[in-house]
């Protein structure tokens, strides 16, 4: 892929869509973690942690581009991505009663960083499988996600609450990304490149059973006995 070609700039803008689409527990974290502190002081707590936990992604997601060239993690990152893009649809929203507030800044910081650290996991994965092993992408599209997830986070979670249609359509670039990985798995190329309609044929397959288990899985949340329980013994 040539840099700054017509598909590199679609390649950054699937990048920073997926980032933003994954990024709501995320945003949530940094609201928890910084709640208790003075107005003044939430600022400087947001900056520094989110600053931190870009550090660390960027660095993790280098790390994912590396292990994607070992023989057969494209194909075991294209699953991970098939069950993170389920999970988008399929989860309600959870719980982050767990998160506790800072009491100071850098308090409120460690834990931004570690608890984005321990959630970004399916971000990784995604912006690595997006970004088509390119790693200017990967830095340009968390440079420019990132501050629109600290400082527009609210607004984006609105929005998607505004037009679920906006899940369903991240869980398709996802379901999208997730195929195109594995039918690039190095030992699979051949195959595919021999089958180029299967290939089509897989992809298609693939990012609509997504959608189809995650619908199924939401509709049948929402009867009256597919409540989640949130109580145990």
């Amino acid at each position: 892929m040539e840099l700054f070609s017509p598909a590199f700039w679609l390649a950054l803008l699937n990048v920073v869509f997926i980032d933003l689409i994954l990024a709501g527990d995320n945003a949530i974290v940094i609201g928890l973690a910084a709640r208790n502190l003075h107005p003044s002081v939430q600022k400087r707590a947001i900056l520094y942690g989110t600053g931190g936990a870009l550090l660390i992604r960027i660095v993790a997601t280098v790390i994912v581009l590396w292990l994607l060239k070992v023989p057969w993690l494209l194909l075991v990152g294209g699953l991970l991505l098939i069950w993170i893009a389920y999970k988008l649809l399929a989860d309600q929203g959870e719980e982050h009663s767990d998160i506790k507030a800072g009491s100071s800044l850098w308090v409120a910081v460690r834990t931004i960083v570690i608890a984005d650290a321990a959630m970004g996991l399916d971000n990784v994965i995604a912006v690595a499988g997006a970004a088509q092993q390119h790693l200017v992408l990967v830095i340009l599209g968390l440079l420019i996600s990132v501050p629109i997830i600290v400082w527009g986070s609210t607004l984006f979670i609105k929005l998607i609450n505004h037009f679920p249609w906006i899940i369903y359509l991240g869980a398709i670039v996802l379901g999208y990304t997730a195929s195109n990985m594995i039918t690039e798995e190095h030992r699979l190329v051949p195959f595919f490149t021999e089958h180029p309609a299967l290939r089509i044929l897989f992809i298609v397959l693939v990012t609509g059973g997504v959608v189809f288990a995650g619908y199924r899985k939401r509709a049948s949340s929402k009867k009256p006995g597919g409540e989640r329980q949130h109580s145990y013994s």
